[in-house]
């Protein structure tokens, strides 16, 4: 009997012992919470091992090893980092303000423009070398993120602001990965950063407008949402209603629009950055809010993906919100014709015809092909209302670029030369390229060759985007003209996206490059 109770007098000494030892436990690790309340986290770069030489790191890494004693150099060769693009290390409980120091590779030293590649690898580089450092402590739980500027701030600031967005609006508060506040780091042009972070919050404006799902984002919401990026900034935005639809006679546009109980509207959106009387660019953006392809319906696999239809609205917002931060001296006016295509008993049907502004008449032969329709009318309003001296139409049009170039670029149809090298420059410069398609006679031949109607929706052939452009060049008859079909970049890329964008989501290419085109178009008209 006394040695039962000495096993439970011993008991409970240890129990008491346990006690005393969680709440040491406890109060340390809430004293350590309570320090490291915003933890901050710092990205730098390091060059590429030239042959037998030593790794050699930025300036901006230089010092910070310096504030910490030499032990980051010293972490890296051991660790045997070769300074490849976007492969790195992670280092915690170094000495100084930083709870965690990405240390990633920018590439070879003295990188520029690869003519094979069409892009200026120094400058792309640099995006993934920020974004990945950037995510990988933002995946640290880091509330700050300080990036070193490298090579190029404003390139660094973008990589690392598009690879910390992500769209997660509908998951519950707890379950969001939080995203940091981003600063640059060390020495470097501070206005050059601050223009990178314009440039990519344009893009994950274009981003999350594009990854709403279609029941939330409806050409109402499209509408307010727009009205809330662009009014503060300036940019005067003018919604028409239904009844001015109608009255204006665009009847291919409500062709497409009749089909869904949401009613359709159409967005004018100015910017004026120079004096009023000069004639400024147009953008048409394709704003369709849903493309289930009417009665032609699409695949119920990947349908989803379709919300994404109206990429070509979202970017031309996210354009002019960048115009507008960046004061652009030029005037830049959009076009958003906004509407859902959907299946019904009043829905368009194959083989339906419809006379346009310009008394052509147009047979939808494939509803399915439902952009060029949607857009034809909205397109002769603009030119006649706005009277600009060049037109660049935008849209996730046609399949068939998809199939040419995926993800690694987007499709341009364009009548003038000039313009598609401007473009061709702005893609190298922005890492997100373009790349120019043939707009022969033969594909106007194909549309406009029909018996009982003057051209097609779509055609004959698998040349589907080309069919479409071609569609949307006979509209535009003596004016510089340029058409983006973002199908395989301005959705979801699925297969090898960038670096600093997520796969399986929506990407807001290319409106960065679009961007840089309009920056490249003051400057030269300045």
């Amino acid at each position: 009997m006394s040695s039962y109770r000495d096993v439970i007098k011993a008991a409970r000494s240890l129990l008491t012992y346990e006690r005393k030892l969680q709440a040491v436990v406890g109060n340390r690790v809430r004293a350590f919470s309570t320090k490291c309340d915003k933890p901050k986290g710092v990205v730098v770069g390091a060059y590429q091992k030239d042959g037998d030489k030593p790794i050699r790191s930025s300036e901006n890494a230089v010092l910070l090893d310096d504030a910490v004693g030499g032990k980051i150099m010293t972490l890296i060769r051991e660790r045997g980092m070769d300074g490849r693009p976007g492969k790195g290390l992670l280092f915690n409980g170094l000495e100084g303000e930083f709870s965690c120091v990405a240390v990633v590779g920018m590439g070879p030293a003295g990188a520029g423009y690869n003519e094979l590649e069409e892009l200026d690898e120094g400058m792309e580089n640099t995006r993934i070398a920020a974004g990945t450092g950037a995510r990988a402590l933002q995946l640290q739980r880091m509330a700050e993120v300080h990036v070193d500027g490298m090579d190029f701030p404003e390139q660094a600031a973008e990589g690392a602001a598009l690879a910390v967005w992500r769209y997660n609006a509908n998951k519950r508060k707890k379950n969001r990965l939080a995203t940091p506040k981003l600063h640059m780091y060390g020495k470097g042009d501070h206005d050059a950063w601050v223009r990178g972070l314009f440039k990519a919050e344009s893009q994950n404006l274009a981003r999350r407008l594009t990854d709403t799902p279609a029941n939330q984002m409806t050409p109402s919401i499209f509408a307010q949402a727009a009205v809330d990026a662009l009014c503060p900034c300036g940019v005067a935005v003018e919604v028409r209603s239904m009844d001015w639809i109608e009255d204006m006679s665009l009847n291919s546009f409500l062709m497409i629009a009749k089909g869904s109980c949401e009613p359709p509207l159409l967005l004018e959106c100015t910017y004026c950055g120079t004096a009023p009387e000069e004639k400024g660019i147009l953008m048409l953006g394709q704003g369709l809010t849903f493309h289930s392809g009417g009665l032609c319906l699409k695949k119920k696999t990947g349908m989803d993906k379709y919300r994404g239809a109206m990429s070509g609205a979202a970017v031309c917002v996210g354009v002019l919100r960048a115009a507008a931060a960046l004061s652009l001296p030029m005037n830049i006016t959009a076009v958003i014709p906004l509407c859902e295509h959907m299946p019904s008993g009043m829905a368009v049907k194959c083989g339906d015809v419809v006379t346009l502004l310009n008394g052509v008449t147009m047979g939808i032969k494939n509803v399915d092909k439902a952009a060029v329709v949607m857009m034809a009318d909205p397109l002769l309003y603009a030119q006649a209302n706005f009277k600009p001296k060049m037109i660049l139409t935008i849209g996730s049009v046609a399949r068939g670029v998809s199939y040419g170039l995926g993800g690694s670029a987007t499709g341009l149809w364009s009548n003038s030369s000039f313009l598609a090298k401007q473009f061709r420059k702005a893609g190298s410069i922005t890492g997100d390229r373009i790349w120019r398609m043939p707009l022969f006679r033969y594909f106007r031949e194909i549309v406009t060759n029909n018996s009982t109607y003057d051209m097609s929706n779509c055609g004959r052939g698998p040349a589907s985007s080309c069919l479409a452009a071609a569609v949307m060049h006979s509209l535009v008859p003596c004016l510089d003209w340029a058409h983006l079909d973002i199908r395989g970049t301005g959705m979801t890329t699925e297969v090898n996206p960038l670096p600093y964008l997520l796969e399986g989501c929506m990407t807001g290419r290319p409106t960065r490059t679009v961007i840089q085109f309009m920056y490249q178009m003051a400057c030269a008209q300045s």
